[in-house]
């Protein structure tokens, strides 16, 4: 069986509903709170080669933090992977992963792609 990490934000009803999706498949995800426990700069990397995103699509750009730190659609990645890092709230969620791939869950069912 795969192992599956949910980067998860209890607050969040996406996060929400794709933990419960999982749960329906018979997978009990490992639950990384990553606002409590925030990414380091390699997992990020890491995240985003799993993914096969640019930093930008791994963000959440309507939070004020986006724009109270100046930060654009134009900025450069290792400034937008910089600010995930310090600001974890930036980052998009939830974030499913299993040793070779990633999915955003918007929508939830998103993640079931890396389950096959």
């Amino acid at each position: 069986m795969t192992t599956v990490t949910l980067h998860h934000n209890p607050r969040c009803s996406k996060s929400r509903a794709t933990l419960a999706l999982l749960e329906e498949k018979g997978i009990e995800p490992q639950i990384r709170l990553y606002l409590d426990e925030p990414l380091s700069e390699q997992e990020i990397r890491s995240l985003l080669s799993k993914l096969n995103v640019s930093p930008i699509d791994m963000m959440r750009t309507k939070e004020a933090e986006f724009k109270e730190q100046g930060l654009s659609k134009d900025s450069a990645d290792e400034t937008l992977i910089a600010a995930m890092v310090t600001t974890p709230k930036l980052i998009e969620r939830p974030i499913a992963e299993t040793d070779s791939a990633a999915a955003i869950g918007r929508p939830p069912e998103n993640v079931l792609e890396i389950l096959a």
